[in-house]
């Protein structure tokens, strides 16, 4: 057996041809992110375009750098897994919210101290990762597939009430992407099956520059070098009070990273000790939102989305995100490729965006398919799970009467349906387990063995 044959998946180098085509497929189907995350803030608090510009370009730095540190894991930083690091979505809302409210000094220092509480409360949290069995992991999971398949048909369709809601020429590009992507995926094999995602992008793009859908003037103008500073807003404030809701989110948070640890190890079949690896994942993003908060942008965290690119192209090296991460360092200090990048319609990144998540919901699927739901306590762990986390996705607004603390909570579907599962995992398994075993003598498995009546 040769000697490449005995390295893992996961640590496998590819010819530099295939990590850049593999690794510029994760670039785009995650560039709407950065991209739209520094917009949204900048539009809501009327920012210069210079300002706007420096944004865009510390953000893919550091998702570039995070990319880059938690696929090779220097130190204890970094899973040594094939993730790529965005801006969290909720932490934006929250970072902007702290802006409008304080100013932006004082959201900078948010997300400061939310990084630095990272570090403080992370040997606790590690002690708590082996309540996060399969069923936990798989509810997770489609969850976060519901949730980000919701937001991009947001993005897709518009936003209820503006004159451009539901314009079928953007859903007709949106569903010509997915088209393309899975006609590619059908009729290609070898490298070719595993670049669908990305041809299928590239197809959209070329098939809205025909119609007239994109416009390529901005691209040229404007300066060529686009290096970040330092403290954009000046010295930040430190307010404990303000930082409140990112402090809670950073738990949250780590319910999250701990989720998509597991799954992205599982899917590219390495085997982890999850207390070990786990808080290297979390001692990442604490690092890039600690370095964030210091060039402006709010939490740079690991990304959920990625792993569907790697369950679809069956691309299980971190050679390939890392590749990411390099090509996002370059996009970032080279800003006509970022205005390219924004270039591309939404309609298009959507489309892309929604076949990939959907497959996170099937990864989901089949964790909890090697989950026993015949068990009665299995089902309803399920069962309340899924209750509690679609609800605040499927009806927005459910708990706006609520104080604005429990709204964070309760309002995020992710978080509910992780709290929930692990709960009632808790409740339904561990306790009874503990019950049982202080009553040796106790008979109350006999009912579950008798047969059911035909």
């Amino acid at each position: 057996m040769s000697r490449a044959s005995d390295t893992p998946p996961v640590d496998a180098v590819l010819p530099w041809s295939q990590m850049l085509l593999f690794g510029l497929q994760h670039v785009l189907v995650m560039a709407a992110v950065p991209i739209t995350s520094v917009f949204l803030v900048a539009k809501a608090l009327a920012l210069s375009p210079a300002l706007t510009v420096n944004l865009i370009s510390a953000t893919f730095l550091l998702c570039g750098i995070g990319t880059l540190l938690q696929s090779f894991g220097p130190g204890k930083f970094g899973a040594k897994l094939p993730f790529v690091m965005v801006p969290g979505g909720a932490p934006i809302v929250m970072f902007l919210t702290i802006a409008q409210q304080r100013d932006l000094q004082t959201a900078s220092g948010a997300v400061i101290l939310t990084a630095l509480f990272y570090f403080l409360v992370l040997p606790v949290f590690s002690r708590c990762i082996r309540f996060f069995p399969k069923i936990v992991i798989g509810t997770l999971l489609m969850l976060v597939a519901i949730n980000l398949v919701k937001v991009y048909g947001g993005i897709i369709a518009g936003k209820a009430g503006t004159p451009g809601f539901a314009d079928p020429a953007h859903i007709g590009l949106a569903l010509a992407t997915i088209a393309f992507t899975l006609l590619f995926a059908r009729i290609f094999k070898g490298m070719l099956g595993q670049l669908a995602v990305l041809l299928g992008l590239v197809a959209g793009t070329v098939l809205a520059a025909v119609c007239g859908m994109m416009d390529f003037s901005g691209v040229a103008a404007g300066p060529v070098w686009s290096a970040p500073s330092l403290l954009p807003f000046g010295m930040p404030h430190f307010d404990v009070v303000a930082a409140l809701p990112l402090l809670i989110f950073s738990v949250i948070s780590m319910v999250e990273a701990t989720g998509q640890t597991i799954a992205v190890a599982e899917v590219v079949g390495k085997k982890i000790e999850p207390r070990d690896v786990v808080p290297r994942t979390i001692r990442g993003d604490a690092l890039m939102s600690l370095v964030g908060g210091f060039f402006g942008t709010s939490m740079i965290i690991t990304s959920g989305e990625n792993i569907g690119i790697v369950r679809a192209t069956n691309v299980r090296s971190r050679y390939v995100t890392a590749t990411a991460g390099a090509i996002l360092v370059f996009i970032s200090l080279t800003a006509p490729l970022g205005r390219l990048a924004s270039a591309i319609p939404e309609a298009v990144v959507g489309g892309t965006a929604m076949v990939v998540f959907a497959i996170i919901g099937t990864i989901g699927i089949d964790i909890l398919r090697r989950v026993d739901l015949h068990e009665r306590s299995n089902m309803f762990v399920l069962a309340g799970a899924l209750t509690m986390g679609l609800l605040p996705i499927l009806v927005p607004g459910l708990y706006s009467k609520f104080p604005a603390t429990l709204q964070l909570v309760l309002g995020n579907g992710l978080a509910m349906g992780a709290i929930t599962a692990i709960v009632l995992n808790i409740v339904f398994n561990h306790l009874a387990v503990a019950r049982r075993d202080d009553n040796p003598n106790n008979d109350t498995a006999a009912p579950e063995q008798v047969p059911a009546a035909q």
